[in-house]
């Protein structure tokens, strides 16, 4: 039986698609990718006679019934969303319309832009002694964020943050992660389409972070990053350490 395959398209370079999302697409007879978030190169890989539809120009209810006509035709059909869907992917929405419809469907996870992103850098977010977790969010912006999940309440944690959707609104960022709990001198990073071709990558602290990403003129589909792990402070771990190894032999 045809299905719908959700896929995660990678951050941007076309080559971090999984193996498994790769052959999906390779093999599908229908494509709907969410439009320029997605790397059209990637569609380099679908068969000549693919069905393509970009989303960017379609709502929610034109992506379901383009799913389901798909199906019921017998065609397998791959949804290319962004990155990887489980992190602001709208898949939730998706996946609810298509059980009402019993539109059966699968999903692949892919490479999150956040962890493109710290490949571009070649850092690490969970340093030894520095840092050992990591807090993915958002400002509030058309859609709301839980109170209880506020930039400022957030930043009393004062560890490895990593900041979607909000490039936009740099300035007013930074103020709440100051009055927050981190210090104006709080190493800070932004860069634009993370592994994509055009990529561009700005770094600096929370006190001239926001000037930088002005100047640079990046104003979207960019990732805020921010904690001592950008820093020149580090601890090595003990997981190359031979008497560690010796001891969990």
């Amino acid at each position: 039986m045809a299905q719908v395959h959700f896929v995660g398209a990678g951050p941007g370079d076309k080559e971090l698609i999984t193996l498994k999302g790769y052959q999906l697409l390779k093999e599908a007879d229908v494509v709907i990718y969410a439009g320029s978030l997605v790397n059209p190169e990637l569609l380099e890989y679908c068969k000549a006679d693919c069905e393509i539809h970009n989303s960017a120009s379609m709502n929610l209810i034109d992506i379901i019934d383009c799913m389901e006509k798909g199906v019921t035709a017998g065609k397998e059909v791959v949804r290319l969303q962004t990155g990887d869907f489980s992190i602001y992917g709208s898949i939730r929405e998706q996946v609810e319309e298509m059980k009402k419809r019993s539109i059966p469907f699968t999903c692949t996870p892919g490479v999150s832009s956040f962890l493109g992103a710290a490949s571009s850098f070649g850092v690490e977010y969970t340093v030894p002694e520095v840092s050992q977790s990591v807090i993915i969010t958002r400002m509030a912006g058309r859609t709301p964020v839980p109170s209880r999940e506020s930039l400022r309440s957030y930043a009393a944690h004062q560890t490895s943050m990593v900041i979607f959707l909000s490039v936009q609104g740099i300035r007013k960022v930074v103020s709440e992660l100051i009055k927050g709990g981190y210090k104006p001198e709080t190493p800070a990073a932004v860069i634009y389409k993370a592994t994509w071709a055009e990529e561009k990558k700005v770094t600096g602290t929370l006190q001239d972070i926001a000037e930088k990403v002005t100047e640079a003129g990046i104003t979207k589909t960019a990732l805020i990053m921010v904690g001592d792990f950008l820093g020149e402070e580090f601890y090595y771990s003990k997981l190359y350490d031979k008497d560690f190894k010796h001891e969990y032999r």
